[in-house]
């Protein structure tokens, strides 16, 4: 199969339809072989009605319903589990992406040699509230990542190699970083592709500015992870011991200028009436306590067994 085009969704009823019409005519007019793959995240209108009545009519669409609303990156985890073409793409379901995109995108996987090709939406159809956090944003993604040719790392519209998102652990709100967990899984042949960004057609927008504060938070957790979440114990184990040495080295000089003073006779107040020697105290202590966090975290990290446990309703 060549393509796989995998679509997270949550309450876009009015947008299915002629989503998944647009899609076909592009494949129908290239010759791909396809399947689109919806992934239903908990909606709470008839999205999911509207599908099986698709797929009454269309064989190559498959789906996915969650319970409850888990988010876009477990759908896109459950969608690139079940993905058989050669190329997947992903793509939003409210008619902001265009599929006349996808031929090129999947030229560029398959002649260009690229193993992950990334939208780049340089016109944007937003309000400037949107538009300039995301800027900003993308040049923090940018810079902590070095994946320097990427202006829009939160591109719903991608195109994936099948071994990229076979090879990769999308969770909790990781799905802006892709490109940065491919890259960490050693697919660093990273491209981007200018593409037509519409006006929302149907409904309205189903994230909120509090994004970009978990947007921020997610890049830093992924930096940790990526430098040190297989050693935490480099990070913790370091910066404890440093607290420990300079706090016993403190502790140390106070109760050598102590004996000090009392050999030669000179009167010194105690040793526990100096706030130094509270102040080296809480530093040795710190210390050890950081540098057991760093033991404890190399026994336990990224062991969770239930990180990708979604429960899913149905499936056709």
């Amino acid at each position: 199969m060549d393509i796989s085009v995998i679509i997270p969704l949550y309450k876009e009823e009015e947008s299915l339809p002629e989503l998944h019409e647009w899609i076909d005519r592009v494949m129908q007019a290239n010759h791909f072989s396809y399947e689109t793959i919806f992934v239903d995240d908990g909606s709470t209108d008839k999205s999911w009605a509207v599908i099986e009545e698709m797929k009454s009519k269309c064989p190559d669409i498959r789906a996915i319903k969650f319970r409850r609303n888990y988010g876009k990156s477990p759908a896109l985890y459950c969608g690139f589990k079940e993905a058989e073409g050669d190329v997947v793409i992903t793509m939003d379901a409210d008619l902001q992406d265009s599929p006349d995109e996808i031929p090129e995108l999947y030229r560029m996987i398959t002649e260009d040699g690229y193993d992950l090709v990334s939208g780049y939406k340089q016109k944007r159809y937003d309000p400037l509230s949107k538009t300039l956090p995301t800027k900003l944003f993308n040049a923090t993604a940018r810079r902590i990542s070095g994946i320097h040719n990427l202006h829009d790392f939160n591109c719903g519209l991608k195109a994936y190699r099948k071994d990229v998102v076979k090879n990769i652990e999308v969770y909790g709100e990781m799905h802006r970083y892709i490109p940065y967990l491919a890259k960490n899984a050693g697919f660093d042949k990273i491209g981007e592709k200018v593409v037509h960004h519409q006006a929302r057609k149907y409904g309205k927008s189903k994230f909120g500015l509090n994004r970009f504060v978990n947007g921020y938070l997610d890049l830093l957790t992924l930096w940790f992870l990526s430098s040190f979440g297989k050693q935490p114990m480099h990070v913790f184990g370091f910066l404890g011991t440093i607290m420990f040495f300079i706090g016993f080295i403190a502790a140390f000089i106070i109760g050598a200028g102590k004996l000090w003073c009392l050999a030669k006779g000179i009167p010194q107040r105690l040793v526990t009436d100096s706030p130094y020697f509270y102040i080296s105290l809480t530093m040795m202590l710190m210390g050890t306590q950081l540098f057991l966090t760093g033991f404890v975290a190399d026994l336990v990290s990224r062991s969770s067994n239930s990180r990708n446990d979604y429960q899913i309703a149905k499936t056709i």
